[in-house]
């Protein structure tokens, strides 16, 4: 079952803006990015992650500064939820050395080190045994940070997952093991492809508590990361959340998504939309009227468009970059 945790009674106006306007960012830039490819100006595989948008902002809202954070490819969300620049993150789409990893990462190889953001992973669950390392590091070190590890529902049946899980529990590493279950593996539902009926449950064969959450709630989100950030900053080791999720748009943008239907895609859309349940708990409580919302809207949309246009600008890597970020000086 999906734990209804979050009590949406004084919710602070601020902080309901605050999860609007992110969930916002990700959704419109999501958008353009969908655009630019149709262009041809990003290449290669674009994993979209409109319709997941709560699950990165009410997490973010959990997490603390020097809290790390580690994905799969579909990870344009992640970035600009943990504030990385929509500037530096389109530039790095389209190829181009304004971007965070000077046009050569692409969207499946982008990182920030000072915003602890280590990187989007193009093989599926690989980015999990790396997110306990990170947390590893951290244990080591004493410093009370703690790690997400987001993963897909189509990873969670990964072995390298489960080896992962075992060495954390082993070790109790401070890491909140995220599954995104947005219904479908690539193209085969859930329901066809797990035999557990809730996947967090499979973390009990290792010890790690895990809960499941509705994912199209921020506000439930941010509760049950801060249940689960308190249990790993705790020294009690790693906690798992299944935060139960949709994707809007195909895997990726090569996706026809046939395997299931419009009135499907249509139906969540208008009955458990994020960010319309946010915009509505901005309306009835007179936080904001239909006016301020749009202009909210408009002022978001000059930063994706900015993004679009710093990226065109922004020249393509030099030849000489080819021989750069290759090798690392070893100190004597």
């Amino acid at each position: 079952m999906v734990a209804k945790r979050a009590s949406k009674a004084n919710i602070a106006k601020d902080n309901l803006l605050h999860y609007y306007r992110e969930m916002l960012l990700i959704r419109r830039f999501e958008e353009k990015a969908g655009q630019l490819y149709g262009m041809g100006l990003i290449g290669g595989f674009c994993h979209l992650y409109i319709g997941q948008e709560a699950v990165v902002v009410g997490l973010e809202a959990a997490a603390e500064k020097g809290d790390k954070r580690v994905t799969s490819y579909r990870d344009h969300g992640h970035m600009l939820a943990c504030g990385m620049e929509a500037n530096g993150v389109m530039a790095e789409l389209t190829g181009r050395s304004g971007g965070y990893s000077k046009g050569k990462g692409g969207s499946m190889h982008m990182f920030s080190k000072e915003k602890h953001f280590y990187g989007g992973h193009g093989i599926v669950g690989a980015q999990v045994p790396i997110g306990a390392g990170l947390a590893f590091a951290d244990k080591y070190l004493g410093n009370g940070r703690v790690t997400f590890a987001y993963f897909g529902d189509g990873a969670a049946n990964q072995g390298q997952v489960y080896e992962t899980f075992n060495m954390a529990a082993l070790w109790d590493l401070p890491v909140v093991f995220v599954i995104e279950n947005n219904q479908y593996a690539m193209g085969t539902s859930q329901q066809r492809s797990t035999s557990s009926a809730e996947i967090y449950e499979r973390g009990r064969a290792f010890g790690i508590p895990g809960e499941a959450v509705d994912g199209m709630d921020v506000l439930a989100v941010k509760a049950a990361g801060e249940t689960a950030v308190a249990h790993c900053r705790s020294g009690n080791g790693p906690y798992i959340l299944e935060i139960k999720t949709y994707r809007y748009r195909g895997h990726s943008m090569s996706d026809p998504a046939k395997y299931r239907t419009r009135e499907e895609v249509q139906k969540i859309r208008e009955e458990k939309d994020a960010i319309e349940h946010v915009r509505d708990l901005l309306l009835t409580g007179k936080h904001c009227t239909e006016e301020d919302l749009k202009a909210i809207d408009k002022d978001i949309k000059a930063v994706v468009n900015e993004s679009a246009e710093f990226a065109k600008q922004s020249p393509e890597p030099a030849l000489d970059e080819l021989w750069t970020d290759i090798y690392a000086q070893a100190e004597a």
